[in-house]
């Protein structure tokens, strides 16, 4: 049995590195190694633990069984690192160098970025925070292994299985360019918007499919004419068709700062977003986190109150 004494604890951090990034390349990048020092250390690997671990193919560096079976057991071993770590560190705001990752949908980016890095340039200017968009199945295992430190957005499926807090709750609207012949009351009419071409954004945040089905349960459909990956594009879109987008609230106004776009409310009732922060359970208690909680919960608490 080989004893910890004779062990490079940092091999296992390259392990796992290459685990997530299934690349020698990306695996240095992210911990500032180079390709020779990862190489050197994975073969110091095979050696301690008589595998190959992982097989070079074109999708990539592929783990064995044994290298599969041991990721699960190394990344409990570096979370476990991580929060015992935390606990010497004293987070003072005004001087701390910290950075915080943060999963943002890019509606979040507009709608929420802006008002936190405003406090935090106050509050805590030498604070990095890095915004990494990730899918939503992704989300919770980059939480608990520390790649994320927060994630904010509409993410009913995380609910059950991350530590979390309602910031606020969002209703949808239309909108559409401004021209004649648009209803001049302040919800569009079931008739236009049922004759209406689309625009669906299929965003990490707001799920377009929740839309379509709270539609059809309500015997609504919509004419969908373009699929957008983003919220990004609809105001560049919106200003030269006569499309109609539904979206957030709050995006909207955002999105018509120029104002050249009418907004509706819609003519059938939708369940509102329930916008919520998540992270996870191992990082409760660390003061970063905490501080940082409680700095987003407040800017965002009231958020549909502040257009």
């Amino acid at each position: 049995m080989t004893s910890i004494d004779h062990v490079d604890l940092n091999l296992l951090r390259v392990f796992h590195a290459i685990v997530e990034e299934r690349s020698l390349t990306k695996a240095g990048e992210r911990l500032a190694l180079s390709q020779p020092a990862v190489s050197y250390s994975l073969g110091r690997l095979r050696t301690l633990f008589d595998d190959p671990l992982f097989v070079r193919t074109r999708a990539g560096m592929q783990p064995t069984p044994v290298a599969l079976e041991l990721a699960e057991i190394v990344g409990r071993a570096l979370d476990t690192v991580r929060q015992a770590l935390r606990y010497a560190e004293r987070f003072d705001p005004a001087t701390s160098t910290r950075t915080f990752r943060l999963s943002l949908s890019d509606a979040g980016e507009m709608a929420y970025l802006p008002a936190i890095c405003a406090v935090l340039h106050e509050v805590a200017p030498r604070v990095k925070l890095l915004v990494e968009p990730l899918p939503v199945e992704e989300i919770e295992e980059a939480l608990r292994s520390s790649r994320l430190d927060f994630a904010i957005g509409n993410l009913p499926s995380l609910l059950p299985r991350t530590r979390h807090v309602l910031l606020f709750e969002e209703a949808y609207v239309c909108m559409t360019r401004k021209r004649k012949a648009l209803p001049s009351g302040s919800t569009l009419k079931l008739d236009q918007f049922l004759a209406a071409s689309h625009v669906q954004v299929r965003s990490l945040e707001h799920s377009h499919r929740e839309l379509d089905d709270a539609l059809r349960a309500q015997r609504v459909g919509r004419n969908i004419s373009l699929v957008l990956p983003h919220f990004v594009a609809v105001p560049g879109v919106l200003a030269v068709t006569d499309l109609v987008a539904t979206l957030p609230e709050r995006l909207a106004h955002i999105l018509n700062r120029g104002d050249a776009f009418r907004i509706y409310a819609l003519p059938v009732q939708l369940p509102k977003a329930a916008v919520t922060m998540h992270w996870h359970e191992h990082f409760h208690e660390d003061e970063g986190i905490a501080w940082m909680r409680d700095l987003m919960t407040g800017i965002l608490a009231n958020f549909d109150k502040k257009r």
